[in-house]
C-alpha cells in the first residue's frame, strides 16, 4: 500500500465537485476563453478554487479579488502558487477592498465574474474597451446593477435568478449553512429557541425551515403581504415586526437589503438575543450603528470566536456574530455553502461566462436571468452523475 498522503481542504472540494471536474475535462477539448482574461471578485475560499481551476483548464487568464471579511489566506496562497494574479487581503475595511476590485478593472479584463455589484459598478464608471460582458451571481449585485443597465450594454446573467441556485444553493444551501454557522459560532441549541427570520425569498425560506427542523419555534417577517401569506401558509408564525424582535432568542437577517435592524429597534431587543446576518453585504444589521449608539454602555469582543456582547444602560445585553459579515463564511473555521451547492452553482458561472465568451448573447442580454436552454444542461449533467 502506498503510504498516505496530507491533502487539504481544498483537495478534499476539488475531488468533491464532481460536475465541475467534467465541466474542466470538456473545456481542455473545446478552450471557450482561450486568449481571454476573466477577472473575478468572489469569495475566495476552497470552493472558489475549483470554479476558477475550471475556467483556466478552459483557456482562460485570471485575474481575482474576493469580498469583504471572506478572503481565506490558504486559498490566496494556493492560487498565487498556481500562477494566478490575485488582489485579495482578509479584510473588513471597506477602503483595502476597494482598492483591491480597482486593481481587478485596472488589469482590464475580457470577462467579469462579480458578486454583489463591485466589478461591474467600477466597470460602468470606468468603462474600458474589450469588455465583453460576463456574470453577477447575486440578488443583491442584481438590484445594484438594473439602474446601470444603459451605461453597461453589455451582457450579464444573473446566476441567481436561476431556478438551480434559488433551490439548490439559496434555499437548501443557504439554510443549511446558517443553521451550522449558528452551532459552529455559539455551540449553543436551537431547541425550543424562539427564532424571527427576516426575508422570506428562497435564502429565508430554507434558513427557517432548518431552524424549525431542529426544535426551533420560528416567526417570518416580509415586508410583501403575499409572500408573508406564503410564510403562514407554510405554517410559520408571522407576527409584526415590533412582536417578532420583542420575541426573539435569535435575530436572523437574509433580505439582500440594508437597515433591516437597527439602533432604532434597541428598545425591542430582548436581553440575550443573538444576531446573525446570512446577507451578502454586511449592512442588513446596523452594527456601527449599534456601536455608536448612547444607549450602549459597553462592548464585549470575544475576538477569537468574532462574537461582541452589546451591553445596554438598562441592563440588557445582546450578542452580534461576525460582525454583521455574512455570516457562513465569517467566525471560526467558515466552510460556507455545501459542496454540492456550490458545485451546481459553479458550473452554472462556468457555462455562462462560456456563453458569453463565444458570443452568443447580444447587448440586450444586460442584467437577465441564466438562459433556459443553460439551466436544463447544467441539471441534466449533475443527473447523469448522480443517478
Amino acid at each position: 500500500m502506498e503510504q498516505p498522503s496530507s491533502l487539504s481542504r481544498i483537495d478534499w472540494v476539488a475531488r468533491s465537485c464532481r460536475l465541475l471536474a467534467a465541466t474542466a475535462a470538456e473545456f481542455r477539448d473545446t478552450r471557450p476563453f482561450a486568449g481571454l482574461t476573466i477577472g473575478t471578485g468572489i469569495h475566495l475560499e476552497p470552493k472558489t478554487v475549483a470554479l476558477l481551476m475550471t475556467l483556466r483548464a478552459g483557456g482562460a487568464g485570471l485575474v481575482c479579488t474576493g469580498n469583504l471579511n471572506s478572503t481565506q489566506p490558504e486559498t490566496v496562497d494556493y492560487l498565487r502558487a498556481q500562477g494566478i494574479k490575485v488582489f485579495a487581503t482578509q479584510t473588513r475595511n471597506a477602503d483595502e477592498h476597494g482598492a483591491s476590485l480597482d486593481a481587478i478593472i485596472e488589469e482590464k479584463p475580457d470577462l467579469l465574474l462579480d458578486n454583489g455589484g463591485d466589478l461591474f459598478a467600477r466597470a460602468a464608471e470606468r468603462p474600458y474597451a474589450g469588455l465583453m460582458g460576463g456574470t453577477e451571481e447575486t440578488t443583491s449585485g442584481r438590484t445594484r446593477l438594473m439602474p446601470m443597465r444603459d451605461r453597461l450594454n453589455m451582457p450579464i446573467l444573473v446566476i441567481n435568478d436561476s431556478p438551480i441556485k434559488q433551490f439548490a444553493e439559496n434555499r437548501h444551501a443557504v439554510g443549511q449553512s446558517m443553521f451550522e454557522s449558528y452551532l459552529r459560532f455559539t455551540n449553543r441549541s436551537t431547541n425550543g429557541k424562539r427564532v424571527t427570520v427576516f426575508g422570506y425569498g428562497a435564502c429565508g425560506k430554507g434558513t427557517a425551515a432548518c431552524f424549525r427542523n431542529a426544535f426551533s419555534a420560528v416567526s417570518v417577517v416580509d415586508i410583501d403581504p403575499v409572500t408573508t401569506l406564503e410564510a403562514h401558509l407554510d405554517g410559520f408564525s408571522t407576527p409584526l415586526r415590533e412582536a417578532a424582535i420583542r420575541s426573539a432568542d435569535i435575530l436572523l437577517t437574509v433580505t439582500g437589503y440594508a437597515g433591516i435592524i437597527t439602533a432604532a429597534d434597541l428598545p425591542l431587543i430582548k436581553d440575550g438575543a443573538i444576531l446573525m446576518n446570512g446577507g451578502h453585504f454586511p449592512h442588513e444589521i446596523d452594527v456601527e450603528g449599534f456601536r455608536n449608539s448612547p444607549a450602549v454602555a459597553a462592548i464585549d469582543r470575544y475576538e477569537a470566536e468574532q462574537i461582541e456582547t452589546v451591553r445596554l444602560h438598562d441592563g440588557r445585553a445582546f450578542h452580534i456574530l461576525g460582525g454583521g459579515h455574512m455570516a457562513n463564511l465569517a467566525g471560526p473555521r467558515p466552510l460556507g455553502n455545501t459542496v454540492e451547492s456550490m458545485d451546481l452553482g459553479f458550473a452554472l458561472q462556468a457555462r455562462c461566462l462560456e456563453r458569453v465568451a463565444t458570443g452568443g448573447l447580444g447587448r440586450e442580454a444586460c442584467v437577465i436571468p441564466v438562459p433556459a436552454d443553460i439551466d436544463a444542461s447544467v441539471a441534466s449533467a449533475y443527473l447523469d452523475l448522480a443517478r
